[in-house]
């Protein structure tokens, strides 16, 4: 038995952040019915990466909305909202992410769903929040990226503002929401109420960067910045960072950096010998080690620098990692089938119970696949 089964969900999410949170709850055994308009349902049924569809609907739509009901409804419909409310006073949570004032235009704010069910747990997800002058601006990933500074931490020092290459701001979003969901819960289990919780993707993006953020208020508000080259973190020494190899690259982490050029038979010059110089001297010594580690294959430098505690790793692509015994083990990767017969791969929940892993089977539904079962059970 998964912990959360019993748990009933209303997800009237789209796109990633409030759907990514539903497929975790889904994963961990809730019930998560989907909210979405008839015939085209929720938006992100459309949206594709590197235009991949299954059938009608786009291939990451299936992939974080698996395990998920669909139950399809015209919010501006008097007797379809008339049957969502019936589910909500059900409902044990119920989650949004629609720009502030929009559900207080269809009568599905929090104080209007409180009076239906006191006791459930109510999430929204904004981009920037309620208020203040973005409140209305579009909580898209790559604008909270780019608003909230973390461009300038990926990517070398001459680089133009280098955004994180997945959804970032949505996946972590939803991983907040989830938390603050399951407090509400157990706050629940002992006070009988519920809880109005609330994210944004430029709060969640910025708490992402809290020790880099909290250098920078602690530090004089100097701005961070990236290693000339192979910069992996704008606030640690050298060597940390990635470095070419004879015949790909090495990454080298936290390591005393006289152990490592002792191990390399690099001649360390005196003036870098002192640990306060590897901070503020970071790209002469980088530049200083890159010239030896181009001379050693990867594998020869693994073989050299790993026997002595000395923490690196190979870089991979996604062919190397998942053709190594390290990925396989974990068993990361899963199928599920949509409603059709058609098979889709994707990676399973991360997290285990008691040693077991959580893999589901179902796809993401149809728009109103299970309208006729849930209005039969719920009595609608």
């Amino acid at each position: 038995m998964l912990p959360l089964e019993g748990i009933t969900v209303l997800e009237f999410a789209q796109f990633m952040a409030g759907p990514s949170a539903g497929l975790k709850l889904a994963d961990l055994g809730a019930r998560v019915i989907k909210i979405e308009r008839p015939i085209t349902g929720e938006s992100g049924r459309k949206i594709a990466i590197k235009n991949l569809f299954i059938k009608n609907d786009s291939l990451v739509f299936h992939t974080i909305n698996r395990n998920k009901e669909s139950f399809a409804a015209n919010l501006k419909d008097e007797i379809d909202l008339e049957r969502v409310k019936k589910l909500i006073k059900k409902a044990d949570v119920m989650t949004h992410n629609f720009r502030p004032g929009v559900m207080e235009k269809i009568g599905l704010d929090y104080k209007k769903v409180q009076e239906l069910n006191p006791a459930i747990v109510y999430g929204e997800v904004t981009g920037y929040g309620s208020k203040g002058p973005w409140a209305k601006k579009p909580g898209q990933d790559l604008l909270i990226q780019s608003l909230s500074g973390l461009n300038y931490l990926t990517g070398n020092k001459y680089d133009a503002p280098t955004p994180m290459g997945i959804a970032t701001a949505d996946m972590l979003t939803g991983t907040h929401l989830v938390q603050g969901i399951l407090a509400a819960l157990i706050q629940g289990q002992k006070t009988g109420k519920g809880a109005k919780i609330s994210v944004s993707l430029l709060e969640s993006t910025l708490d992402f960067q809290f020790e880099v953020i909290t250098t920078y208020l602690n530090d004089g508000h100097k701005l961070p910045k990236r290693a000339k080259n192979g910069n992996a973190h704008a606030y640690l020494s050298a060597p940390y960072g990635i470095y070419k190899t004879k015949d790909s690259y090495l990454a080298i982490a936290m390591v005393p950096l006289t152990q490592l050029t002792n191990l390399m038979d690099v001649q360390l010059p005196e003036k870098y010998r002192n640990p306060k110089s590897w901070y503020h001297s970071r790209d002469e010594i980088m530049e200083l080690l890159s010239l030896t580690t181009v001379l050693k294959t990867t594998q020869e430098w693994l073989q050299l620098l790993e026997p002595e505690g000395i923490w690196c790793s190979a870089v991979f692509e996604y062919k190397d990692l998942m053709q190594h015994d390290g990925y396989k083990v974990l068993q990361m990767d899963q199928e599920v089938k949509t409603a059709d017969g058609e098979m889709i791969k994707t990676t399973r929940c991360p997290i285990r119970i008691d040693g077991q892993r959580i893999f589901s089977r179902k796809s993401a539904p149809k728009t109103g696949e299970d309208n006729a079962r849930i209005i039969q059970e719920f009595g609608l």
